[in-house]
Order: structure tokens, then C-alpha cells, then sequence
């Protein structure tokens, strides 16, 4: 950047110096006096001018592009980052859409914006002084004329970044409507929904292409303005100094000088109309960019008293692993559109709220219930605990306190008699191993996947836990082995197979303690005991809690906790349960278990 505007300076310094240079060619011709070296110079300066300024092109583009990039590396460091509330309430298409067309539009600020506003700037200066030497008159017209339009052009900047801004949060939606739609392809297409969704992606499409008109219009009253004053001030120069030539003010060879410096003072002035458009879309983008960059990170106010060496020797000690007392919690919800006003600037020295997301109060009748109440239970360490009850109960959102996705409003969460918020998310995640509801396969390899959180594990650790789950047979269809694409989702593996390749990443893992919600939903019967005995070899001397609605898959737990609307309402055995808990009584007959 710095040798960026050394170039600038040198290439208006060039510019500004072939008036000069025209001015004495013309005086030196008009005496009759030979030219020497005068046009030769000339010539020069018109080349050397010609090469700083397409060497000073490229290393502004070079560095618009590294802005782009390092915007783009530092957008998604911190987009995933943020609290998995954050991902609750947006939609991942305009978060994409940050990432890739908003991070573009900075290169504008670069090439459009700083440096040419020095080098134009220092032109433009040059030139008004040469022109107040030349004749102060025509200047002072020329001065009437160009400050009009620069008045005119700034009243429309602030609207065009407005709608620009606009116009990037409909490419958002566009993107998010497209990403909705492929990401459920065949969903959609088994729903016979294909048109409906044509339908809503042209809908959002049509509102880019209105915001984008908008934004047109609005930049195309900035052409006009610029060459109208263009020519406003050379014909009245033209005019003027033509009459100062007839009654001997000036000489002709200085009016020739005065119109030359007016064009070098109207070309950055051009310059600058131009780059209004471009700045002011750059600037709308990069309020969306720092809408997501200011919101805080998924740690940013955790302040860890205990190190990850000391929860595991607790945990390797400790009778109990993990702990829940009175603990509540609601889910997060998004503010209405209305609330925050994308037109309305914040007032000075502030900024917009930084995490607009809240969270539901208990008790409050307008608001959504109350996920979890009170909930109070141990997990014995090195023992298998399951939970059950009804869908909606709160199963899920107990894995979820656990791994510290969220925290409680109320209540602690103890891992070893240590509160998680005093460990570092990382040194709490270390521990434990979760395979969620859905077996999430990310789009890649089959080593890809098993090895997400353990990256150094050997190829034959990951087929030794392929084969725990009896998953040998992914291994044996593909001659590409570990290699094998899974596809986008997994979708290139069965519902089963997905499930067994989430368990055998976590089981890689082997962490003290596993978490396996509805790790056997998607399972037939065959699998499904294959699955349970690889599930009691790796049990062995690890916490093992586990979420069910099969009870043939828990009934041989040491501890099942009952859940109903968030509340616990039965700890024990299965036989204990059966008799102490009507709830749980219920779910065992309905099952055939008693």
C-alpha cells in the first residue's frame, strides 16, 4: 500500500508536469526557436506516466485481492466460532452469501477508493494550483462548477450504500432459498414441490434484481452530474479564455496549459464520481460483513478457573461424572425484523447491538415454553446411563448443556464436581463424545469423516472401528477404501451406515465419555445387536449415556432417567421403574417389555 501511493505521487507528479512542458513547446515554437530535447521529455514523461500507472493498476487489484482473502479467512474463523444459538436464527445461505459475494465487494474500497482518492487528490491539488497561476479567473468559474456537483454527488452517496446494502441482503436471501432448495433435492422432488420451489428461488431473485435496479438507478444520476460538469467547465474555460486571449489577458499558450490542467483536475474528479457507486456498495457489504464479525464468539465471555489435566484426573477418580442440579433452560429466539432498522445509523460512538439474539424468560405466557425445570440427576462415572421419555421432552437439550452449546439460565452442570463453565469448551469436548439425533457425514472421504477429531489416527485404527461397527462392507464395495467419497450429507450411504460411520468417529475418539442419541433409530434387528455388542466392548470402563424411544435397547442399563416436559420424573432400574413410574410403565407395555 505504501509503495502504492509512492507511485501515485510520482505518477501525478509526471502528469502535472506535461502541461508544463506543452506550454513551453508552444512559447518556444510561437519565437521561432529550436525544441532540443524539450519534446523528447515530453515524450517521456507521457510514457513513464503510461507504465507507473499500469504497474500501480496491478498492485492495487493484487491488494484488493488479499483484503478479500484475508476478510474471508477472518469472516469464517469467526463464523464458526459463534455460539450454535447464532446458527438457531439465520439461515445459512446468507451467511454463505457473506463469505463469498459480500467479502467481494471490498476490493472496490482498495481499487476504486484509498489509493486512487490519493493519487487523484494530489492531482487534482497540483492542478488547482497551476490553474490559480495561470489565470485565477477562469479558475474561480471552474471552482463554481465542479463544487456544485460535488455537492450534488455526496447527497446521493448516502442512498446508494442504503440500497446497496439492501440489495446484498436480497442476494443473502436468494442464496439461502437456493441453498434450502439443492440441499433438499430429493425431498422436494418426492413432494412433487419442484415448480413451488422454482417459484419461491424466482421470487427471491426478482427482489435481488428490484434492489439492484434500484441501486442503478440511483448511481446513474452520478454519470450525468460528472460529464455535465465536465463540459460545463470546458466550454465556459473555452469561452472565457477565449475572449481573455482576444483582449491580451492570457497568452494562448497558457489558455492551452489552463484547459490541459482542467482535464487532469476533471479526471480524478470523474474518477471519484465513479468510485462512489462501487465505495458505497463496498461500505453496504461491509456493514453485513461487521454485523457478524462484532457478534461475540462462542467464548468470549468465559472465564476458565480449571485446566483440562485436572478435569481428567478428576474424571478418572471421581464417583460421579456428570452432574445436573436445578438446572432450567429455554431455547433462544430471534428479534422481529422491525427491531433493528438496517436504515437507521447508530447514534455516534456506538454500534449496532453486538447479539441481538435473547433468551426466553421462564413464565412468561407470550413467549415459548421452557425447555428443561429443574432438572437434578447424576451419571455415576465408568457406568450407562439412558434417558427416555416422550419426544419433546428434553433429551436432546441435555446433550446439548453437556457439551456447553448452550448454557443454562439456571442451575450447574458438574463434570467430575467441576462446574463446565469454569473448563474451556475445548478441554470439555475433549472428554466426551457425542453422536447426535440426525449422524451428521460431512461431504468428503470416508477417512474424512472418521478422522474430523482425531487427526492423527492411522489408517488401520480407522478400519479396525469400521469393522467394530460393521461398517467392512462400505470398505469392500469401494475399491478406493478409507478414500471412498461419502457425497454430499452421506448421501452416497444408507441411513444405517450413516449412523454407524457418526458412532465409529466417535468411538475413534475414545473419549472417557460418550453421548449417543438414538445412536440405533436407523438400524435393523441384526445390525442393531452388532451394533449393542460393539457399543458393550467399548463401554468398558467408560460413562456411557445414551437416548432412546427402543427400551430393548436401555432395558439393561444401570441408571434410565425419565423425562416429561422438561422435567425429571423417575430414576432407578428398569424393574424399579416399572413399578415406581407410571409414565415410564406405560412406554414399557406399549414395547411389550412387560
Amino acid at each position: 500500500m505504501i509503495f502504492v501511493v509512492v507511485l501515485s505521487i510520482v505518477g501525478s507528479g509526471a502528469s502535472l508536469a506535461q502541461p508544463l512542458l506543452v506550454s513551453q513547446v508552444i512559447t518556444t515554437v510561437g519565437e521561432g526557436n529550436p525544441l532540443g530535447n524539450i519534446v523528447w521529455l515530453l515524450v517521456g514523461l507521457v510514457v513513464a506516466s503510461a507504465l507507473i500507472s499500469g504497474f500501480q493498476h496491478y498492485l492495487l487489484q493484487r491488494t484488493g485481492e488479499g483484503v478479500v482473502l484475508s476478510s474471508r479467512k477472518q469472516l469464517v474463523r469467526h463464523m464458526l466460532n459463534l455460539p450454535v444459538h447464532e446458527f438457531d436464527t439465520r439461515r445459512t445461505g446468507d451467511l454463505v452469501s457473506r463469505v463469498g459475494s459480500d467479502t467481494t465487494l471490498l476490493r472496490a474500497v482498495l481499487t476504486q477508493g484509498l489509493v486512487e482518492a490519493i493519487g487523484g487528490s494530489l492531482t487534482f491539488v497540483g492542478a488547482l494550483i497551476a490553474m490559480a497561476i495561470l489565470d485565477p479567473l477562469l479558475l474561480g468559474l471552474t471552482l463554481i462548477v465542479v463544487f456544485t456537483a460535488i455537492t450534488v454527488v455526496t447527497v446521493l452517496s448516502r442512498r446508494i450504500r442504503v440500497a446497496s446494502r439492501k440489495a446484498q441482503a436480497k442476494v443473502g436471501e436468494l442464496t439461502a432459498a437456493v441453498e434450502r432448495a439443492i440441499s433438499a433435492v430429493r425431498t422436494v422432488r418426492a413432494a412433487n414441490a419442484t415448480d413451488r420451489e422454482i417459484a419461491t428461488v424466482d421470487l427471491e431473485a426478482t427482489g435481488a434484481w428490484q434492489m439492484g435496479v434500484k441501486v442503478a438507478k440511483i448511481s446513474a444520476l452520478v454519470v450525468p452530474v460528472a460529464g455535465i460538469a465536465m463540459q460545463v467547465a470546458f466550454l465556459t474555460v473555452l469561452g472565457v479564455g477565449g475572449f481573455r486571449v482576444a483582449s491580451g489577458a492570457i497568452t494562448v499558450a497558457n489558455l492551452v496549459s489552463f484547459i490541459l490542467f482542467l482535464f487532469m483536475m476533471i479526471m480524478p474528479l470523474g474518477q471519484f464520481f465513479g468510485a462512489i457507486t462501487s465505495v458505497n456498495s463496498a461500505l453496504g457489504a461491509l456493514g453485513r460483513i461487521q454485523e457478524i464479525i462484532n457478534l461475540p464468539g462462542e467464548g468470549a465471555n468465559d472465564n476458565p478457573t480449571a485446566k483440562a489435566d485436572t478435569a481428567l484426573a478428576a474424571l478418572a477418580t471421581a464417583d460421579t461424572a456428570i452432574e445436573f442440579s436445578g438446572v432450567t433452560f429455554a431455547y433462544a429466539i430471534a428479534p422481529t425484523p422491525s427491531e433493528y432498522d438496517e436504515e437507521a445509523p447508530a447514534p455516534a460512538g456506538q454500534t449496532a447491538p453486538a447479539d441481538p439474539v435473547q433468551f426466553v424468560a421462564p413464565g412468561n405466557a407470550d413467549e415459548p415454553p421452557v425447555i428443561l425445570h429443574d432438572v437434578s440427576f447424576t451419571i455415576p462415572r465408568g457406568e450407562r446411563t439412558a434417558l427416555v421419555g416422550p419426544s419433546g421432552a428434553g433429551k436432546s437439550t441435555v446433550f446439548s448443556l453437556i457439551e456447553r452449546f448452550y448454557d443454562p439460565e439456571a442451575g450447574t452442570i458438574r463434570l467430575a464436581g467441576i462446574d463446565i463453565r469454569d473448563l474451556r469448551r475445548e478441554d470439555l469436548r475433549a472428554q466426551i463424545g457425542y453422536v447426535e439425533q440426525d449422524a451428521p457425514v460431512l461431504a468428503g472421504t470416508l477417512r474424512d469423516n472418521l478422522t474430523l477429531g482425531t487427526p492423527n489416527a492411522t489408517d488401520a485404527d480407522c478400519i479396525a472401528v469400521l469393522h467394530e461397527v460393521n461398517l467392512g462392507e462400505v470398505l469392500d464395495r469401494n475399491p478406493n477404501g478409507l478414500n471412498a467419497e461419502v457425497g454430499e450429507g452421506g448421501v452416497m450411504l444408507s441411513g444405517g451406515e450413516r449412523q454407524r460411520l457418526a458412532i465409529a468417529r466417535a468411538l475413534l475418539a475414545k473419549p472417557p465419555i460418550l453421548l449417543l442419541d438414538e445412536s440405533t433409530s436407523s438400524l435393523d434387528g441384526v445390525n442393531e445387536q452388532l451394533m449393542r455388542d460393539a457399543i458393550d466392548k467399548v463401554a468398558v470402563s467408560r460413562t456411557l449415556i445414551i437416548i432412546a424411544h427402543r427400551l430393548s435397547t436401555v432395558v439393561d442399563s444401570d441408571q434410565i432417567v425419565v423425562l416429561e416436559r422438561g422435567r425429571v420424573i423417575g430414576t432407578g432400574t428398569h424393574s424399579q421403574l416399572v413399578k415406581s413410574t407410571p409414565l415410564y410403565r406405560d412406554l414399557a407395555k406399549h414395547q411389550l417389555l412387560v
